[in-house]
């Protein structure tokens, strides 16, 4: 019974396999096995519908690996050929398709495991104008130069062919001498080779959606004619060909984050129409536009007058007989062009037509160049070079000097190293900026999206927060230090003044950070600043910020005014040296956030939404505001300071140098000055803590007049 059972299984699997060899009927004027198909002349007209021979024939789940030689040969009034979802389909054979004379489309579709279609396939179509070759396993590209179309307009369309991967030389040569239509859409290519196009007229030339395609090669276009239009949206495509494409009149190119730099704007002279991906090509076609409609405006109004005798019609004749001739008059010739009201075609022709290119440059990113001025650009080398200068001179004399580490000493190199990378940062902008000037657009993007940006906005907001951080610390310890002078219990030690540092170190890492893992962006600005503020997170990044700047400018304002209000006390006056030294720190450090006001004005502005100035304007509050602190503090803190000299001057003596300078310098640090001043009788107790005081901050003072 069992063995009977597996008997009609086994039977019935064979009569299933059989009938789905062929799971649409075999057409009347073919004939038909499991091993091939023969579609010719001959079957036609043996067949028995000879009075209405079909004009579609469709296959689908072919049975067999091979389409053979002479398969579908001479046959009549057939306009439509269809090949469907044959898994069993591997190859088709030279001549397979041969003098179709009435065949005008022709699809090949979802045939998975087709591996290749052979040289001369497709020969001698005379009629075919639409030929498709969609989501097969071809390994290479299908031989298409034997087809010789003669149709007026040919559609060809090749998608979803991911084992392909060039389009070779003379690809499409024969295929059909007229224009063009080609859709090579979501294929494996890899690269274009040089002549691909040779002996073709593009009408349109559809790339888009091939996720490989890095690279066209230069001359991939040349021999051919057009195309009109070409898209390479969707594409990692790094360059455009820099030949052969002076007809191109329509270029998409969304969605190609790769493609950063533009070929020779000369080589797309006739460009009406540009989707791109980066504002920043868009100024490079509608400044080159501009130019050129200068140049030629100029050169087609130097052709309007013919001079005429006195005794003659005074005006100017027009190139067009059919133009009226102005009369009389004298012609200003100093007229803008932009202003200019053309009325006559003749005028007109070659410089009236208009460029249409999105994504149209934005308050963000307007034409111009990084820096946009010269003096602009002369400013930032300045301040670049003196806060460099200065900041590595502090550091390396604090460093160097072999003291004992003080709390304002420390303080101190973290104020230069923060202002040393502000140094650092603008180093990075005003170099970038030499290299893409007047020609920023095709650096633009290499540039804020690059690894350049992303460490000159990483640099510039650590810097600027721990700038801040610690004046703001420096502040807090004037504070204490005067408040409690008299408790030297209740000082600050150096191992609390590291431990509130490196919380501000922390905190000022992870600012920077922040932009680079996604929150608020370095990118959004040719500064690399980040004013990105799409998101709600980068919104709230970018006012929290802002809003703690400004709350380290309140705690400082309060802070030096409650020192003041103390040091006025009469019972203070013992505390003359902590006075001097708060008086002098109040201007520093209000001098210091006074800079950062307006910035921070306009930025919590803009950050609301609510922009009162164009960066273009913002660009000078940034490049000369922003980083003046990181060149003042050096000098005003510490080079100008009594003990930074002293610290020089016994560097130059461990170098062998100045003995005679540093010794003098000794000695009139330990020997007491004497005159009237000496004798004058000091309040007990003042004395000791005096020069206790000076010991600790002596670094903030001034040479005092003898």
């Amino acid at each position: 019974m069992g063995l009977q059972a597996v008997c009609r299984l086994v039977a019935l699997g064979c009569l299933l396999q059989i009938s789905v060899c062929w799971t649409s009927p075999c057409p009347g004027i073919c004939r038909c096995t499991e091993e091939s198909i023969r579609c010719t002349k001959e079957t036609q007209l043996s067949s028995r519908s000879q009075s209405a021979f079909p004009t579609s024939l469709r296959f689908i789940h072919l049975p067999f690996k091979e389409v053979k030689s002479g398969s579908f040969r001479g046959l009549l009034n057939v306009s439509r050929i269809e090949i469907l979802q044959s898994a069993s389909l591997r190859r088709i054979k030279g001549k397979a398709f041969l003098s179709l004379h009435s065949l005008s489309e022709m699809l090949i579709q979802n045939v998975y495991n087709l591996e290749a279609i052979e040289r001369g396939a497709f020969t001698d179509l005379p009629k075919l104008k639409y030929l498709s070759i969609c989501n097969t396993g071809l390994r290479y590209f299908p031989d298409l130069t034997t087809i010789a179309s003669i149709e007026s307009y040919f559609f060809l369309e090749l998608a979803d062919n991911m084992e392909i991967d060039t389009i070779p030389s003379n690809a499409f040569l024969g295929m059909t001498d007229e224009y063009t239509h080609m859709n090579l859409f979501r294929n494996g290519f890899k690269d274009i080779q040089n002549h691909a196009f040779n002996g073709t007229k593009l009408d349109k030339l559809v790339l888009k959606g091939n996720s490989h395609l890095r690279n066209i090669h230069t001359a991939a276009l040349e021999g051919a004619v057009g195309p009109s239009m070409l898209d390479v949206s969707s594409t990692p495509l790094r360059m455009l060909p820099a030949h052969g494409l002076l007809e191109v009149r329509v270029l998409a190119a969304r969605s190609t984050p790769a493609l950063k730099t533009l070929p020779p704007l000369e080589s797309l002279a006739n460009l009406q129409e540009a989707q791109l991906t980066y504002p920043s090509h868009c100024c490079a076609f509608h400044t080159w536009k501009r130019h050129h409609r200068d140049n030629a405006f100029l050169r087609e109004f130097g052709k309007l007058a013919i001079p005429f005798s006195s005794d003659s019609l005074q005006g100017v004749i027009y190139p067009s007989d059919s133009i009226p001739v102005f009369m009389g008059g004298d012609s200003n010739l100093d007229t803008d062009p932009d202003d200019v009201e053309f009325q006559y075609s003749d005028l007109v022709l070659g410089i009236g037509t208009t460029m249409k290119c999105t994504p149209e440059p934005d308050a963000f990113n307007p034409c111009e160049d990084l820096l946009g001025s010269a003096f602009l650009r002369t400013a930032t080398w300045a301040i670049t070079v003196l806060a460099i200068a200065g900041n590595l001179t502090v550091l390396g004399v604090l460093l160097a000097s072999h003291r004992k580490l003080t709390v304002s000493r420390f303080l101190m190199c973290n104020l230069a190293f923060a202002d040393l990378c502000m140094g650092i940062y603008l180093l990075l902008i005003a170099t970038a900026d030499h290299q893409s000037q007047r020609e920023y657009y095709n650096h633009a993007t290499q540039w804020q999206t690059g690894p350049g940006c992303g460490v000159a906005g990483f640099l510039t907001v650590f810097a600027s927060e721990l700038s801040v951080y610690t004046l703001t610390t420096i502040t807090l310890e004037r504070w204490h230090t005067i408040n409690y002078a008299m408790q030297l219990e209740r000082r600050l030690r150096l191992r609390h003044v590291v431990a509130t540092m490196a919380g501000g170190w922390a905190f000022s890492l992870l600012a920077a950070l922040l932009p680079l893992l996604g929150v608020s962006s370095y990118t959004k600005v040719s500064i690399c600043l980040p004013m990105d503020i799409e998101t709600t997170a980068a919104q709230g990044y970018v006012v929290t910020l802002l809003l703690l700047n400004v709350a380290a400018f309140l705690v400082v304002c309060t802070c030096y005014s409650r020192i003041y209000l103390m040091v006025r006390q009469p019972q203070r006056a013992a505390c003359h040296a902590d006075a001097k030294i708060a008086k002098r720190m109040a201007v520093l450090v209000f001098t210091d956030f006074l800079c950062m006001a307006p910035i921070s004005f306009f930025a919590i502005s803009a950050a609301l939404r609510a922009p009162l100035i164009t960066v273009s304007h913002a660009k000078v509050l940034l490049v000369l505001f922003y980083p003046l602190n990181s060149l003042c503090n050096p000098f005003l803190y510490t080079i100008f300071t009594r003990a930074f000299r002293r610290d020089v001057r016994l560097l130059a003596a461990r170098w062998g140098r100045c003995h005679t300078w540093t010794d003098g310098s000794r000695t009139q640090s330990h020997c007491p000055h004497r005159g009237p001043k000496a004798a004058a009788p000091q309040k007990p107790g003042s004395a000791p803590f005096y020069v206790d005081h000076i010991k600790m901050h002596g670094w903030f003072l001034k040479r005092g007049p003898k």
